[in-house]
């Protein structure tokens, strides 16, 4: 089956590319999702326009990659959140969190995507925080979960 992925998928690829992939895959997990569409000829016409807001929210280049990796490195991000006795969080911190958390802190804009959080942060305290920016870059974000 061959599709036209609109989003990232781990493993397969980035919004616009077009992947062939088996039909069970593609109609009962990657179309139900919103993560792929089918692929036309009409279908082509929308790679480019899903490609171009890739590139604008993509890193440029290298250079610039290590340039907000620095600017993020040396900021410290503090986020209040609820928690309860012994520092447990009520919920959890999410990648949202995190990126709406960093523009508060004078940060650059990121894309919630990019951050590399095994299934969010449950506790107060300082966490180091993994973001890809460039596929040779990652930065790691200081981030500072207090009690609200």
């Amino acid at each position: 089956m061959k599709l036209i992925l609109t989003q990232e998928v781990a493993g397969l690829g980035s919004p616009g590319d077009v992947v062939e992939v088996k039909d069970g895959y593609g109609r009962n997990f990657l179309v139900p999702r919103g993560y792929a569409m089918a692929w036309t000829k009409g279908g082509e016409k929308q790679v480019a326009t899903i490609k171009r807001a890739r590139d604008a929210r993509d890193v440029r280049d290298l250079g610039q990659a290590q340039e907000i990796k620095r600017d993020l490195e040396k900021m410290t991000v503090t986020l209040p959140a609820r928690a309860g006795t012994g520092g447990r969080l009520f919920g959890s911190v999410t990648a949202a969190d995190v990126v709406a958390a960093v523009q508060k802190a004078g940060g650059p804009t990121l894309d919630r995507r990019r951050l590399q959080l095994a299934g969010g942060i449950k506790s107060l305290g300082r966490h180091d925080v993994p973001v890809v920016l460039h596929p040779e870059v990652t930065a790691t974000i200081p981030l500072e979960v207090v009690e609200a």
